[in-house]
């Protein structure tokens, strides 16, 4: 699990950050909520969504691409 937190001043875009709380782009504590611990970024901006609708991912620390990866056994 992740810390996240909510920032409390937009970005360049009138939008609110969530980061998680090892993200370099993390705003000071006096400029952001703490929303909780979460396994992602997405399950955070549920909560983030309803403290603030214009709130959004950093593309920073909540862009992580999953690819699920299959090998296939040889064994019988």
């Amino acid at each position: 699990m992740k810390f996240f937190y909510l920032s409390s001043r937009p970005n360049k875009d009138g939008l609110f950050e969530i980061h998680d709380r090892e993200c370099e782009l993390i705003p000071d504590a006096l400029n952001r909520d703490y929303l909780g611990p979460f396994n992602n970024g997405k399950e955070a901006m549920r909560k983030a969504k309803s403290m603030n609708d214009s709130a959004c991912l950093c593309r920073s620390c909540c862009n992580v691409a999953f690819q699920a990866v299959f090998v296939k056994s040889n064994q019988d």
